[in-house]
């Protein structure tokens, strides 16, 4: 796809170690018409907020170590401040959870045993009627 093609299209990003999950958010993702660019670590998660502009982000709060995923969500919040950031938790979040949303400016929460087609209607429901502000809570 040229760049001028994904200018005209909105674009996710999706960060997590796992490569079912990946496919699985990708083709969710895909079906909604989204063009999506996959990272399993932070250093090419890093390379491709550096080469495209993106609407939603999905980031695992774990990539190769825990709590690593918090960092990158406040960087793509602070690169893209429209764009929709969710977070996947692999536990009921507690304190130190939204503590850290809050802190790194992530749209909501999600839990990892939610289908990727939930956490991704979900997020697409909420983005079509948001614009700005950073709010936190559970799915």
């Amino acid at each position: 796809m040229t760049p001028k093609a994904t200018q005209l299209k909105k674009m996710a990003l999706v960060v997590h170690s796992d490569l079912a999950s990946l496919s699985a958010f990708q083709s969710a993702l895909t079906a909604k018409d989204y063009v999506t660019i996959v990272a399993r670590d932070l250093p090419t998660a890093l390379l491709a907020v550096t080469q495209h502009y993106f609407d939603v982000a999905i980031i695992a709060s774990h990539l190769g170590e825990g709590g690593d995923g918090w960092p990158l969500a406040g960087v793509v919040h602070l690169v893209f401040p429209r764009a929709y950031v969710a977070v996947l938790t692999p536990s009921e979040p507690d304190v130190l959870t939204f503590q850290s949303a809050i802190n790194n400016g992530v749209t909501e929460i999600y839990q990892q045993t939610n289908t990727a087609d939930e956490v991704v209607g979900s997020i697409l429901a909420q983005a079509s009627g948001r614009r700005g502000s950073a709010t936190s809570s559970v799915q």
